[in-house]
């Protein structure tokens, strides 16, 4: 039985757009019209830059088969190797199946003390780069296709929901609907 596990960026859609009234502040951005009738505004950033939407990363763990075990929900510029600890332990397999955002020596020490093979491409930075099976690491695809499963619900795609926790809830929903498909 092998576990595997990887990240997967999804974006929140952007609130819908409407144009703002002359000299109404927006945020960070200040409206101004350049037109005597006030027809055309344009608009003004007050402070730096601002981001357009946010996202979140859903990272999971599946088994041999392809069927969700774990899942943890973080914000989108979490490092991947960060949520690689909580995402393994107690876990028992006989290879550990990741992307190249989660080689760190930390976790492939975890993954040898819990006796699992790790299969992870070694990061194109790193000074010796480690060997891993090519022929394992094609069972990749599993996690994957468990990532299209997910993503099957536009509620997941698209993450309607507002707050973590409900996002949280409606991927655990749908890996409970994955699980019974199975069973």
């Amino acid at each position: 039985m092998a576990a595997g596990f990887v990240s997967l960026s999804i974006h929140i859609p952007c609130p819908p757009r409407r144009f703002p009234r002359r000299g109404e502040i927006l945020g960070d951005v200040v409206t101004r019209c350049s037109s005597a009738r006030g027809g055309c505004c344009r608009r003004q950033r007050s402070d730096g830059p601002y981001k357009r939407g946010l996202n979140s990363k859903v990272h999971l763990a599946v088994d041999a088969h392809g069927v969700p075990l774990r899942v943890i929900i973080t914000n989108g510029p979490t490092a991947d190797c960060s949520q690689a600890a909580a995402l393994i332990d107690g876990m028992s397999a006989e290879h550990l199946l990741a992307d190249k955002g989660y080689d760190t020596d930390a976790i492939v020490t975890q993954a040898i003390a819990q006796k699992m093979i790790p299969v992870i491409p070694p990061k194109s930075n790193r000074i010796v780069q480690r060997k891993y099976d090519e022929h394992v690491y094609k069972s990749r695809r599993l996690i994957e296709n468990a990532f299209l499963a997910l993503k099957g619900w536009r509620g997941v795609a698209t993450r309607y929901a507002k707050k973590p926790s409900s996002f949280l809830a409606i991927v655990q929903t749908r890996c409970i609907v994955l699980w019974t498909q199975i069973l």
